[in-house]
């Protein structure tokens, strides 16, 4: 991960308590422009964030696996839906499938390239969803991403600076 990513990240950190006080009152009361706000937000931070020089996401959480998503990716990898799901899926508390392990293990290490890419489970493809819309049904797992995502944190950044102004 690149230094500036660890520093957007350490501003996530060290605002927690204000991230947290936002996204409270969003809950409570959005402001009627939060989608764009996000939006906005969102098309600022991949000009200059690259997930490639990242991965973080993929290094260090799982994705929800769906049905559909199992099925796609045994395919792909000519496994077995079973085979597929005992080698690397597991349940968790809510009783959906995520991975084993992380790293993800369909990340190249060397290039933080996707080695599934085209068949990437639903939640990669919408990873980190700082683009929908109706963001405020989702400010629990925005307000997490936050803290794993620079891009989020970026956009969250950049909407407390303008809440503050």
């Amino acid at each position: 991960m690149k230094d500036e990513h660890k520093q957007q990240l350490l501003w996530s950190a060290r605002n927690r308590k204000a991230i947290q006080r936002l996204f409270a009152r969003w809950r409570r009361k959005a402001p009627k422009d939060l989608d764009a706000q996000f939006h906005n937000g969102h098309e600022t931070a991949f000009t200059r964030i690259d997930c490639l020089t990242c991965a973080n996401c993929c290094k260090t959480t799982s994705p929800i696996f769906k049905e559909r998503d199992i099925v796609r990716i045994a395919k792909h990898l000519g496994m077995k839906v079973a085979d597929f799901s005992s080698r690397h899926l597991q349940r968790d508390e809510d009783g959906d499938w995520i991975l084993q392990s992380s790293p993800c293990p369909f990340l190249e290490a060397e290039s933080n390239a996707c080695t599934i890419y085209s068949e990437r489970p639903q939640a990669c493809r919408e990873f980190p969803h700082t683009d929908r819309k109706n963001m405020r049904e989702i400010l629990g797992i925005t307000e997490q991403n936050a803290h794993l995502c620079p891009a989020v944190s970026s956009v969250v950044q950049s909407i407390l600076d303008e809440v503050n102004d």
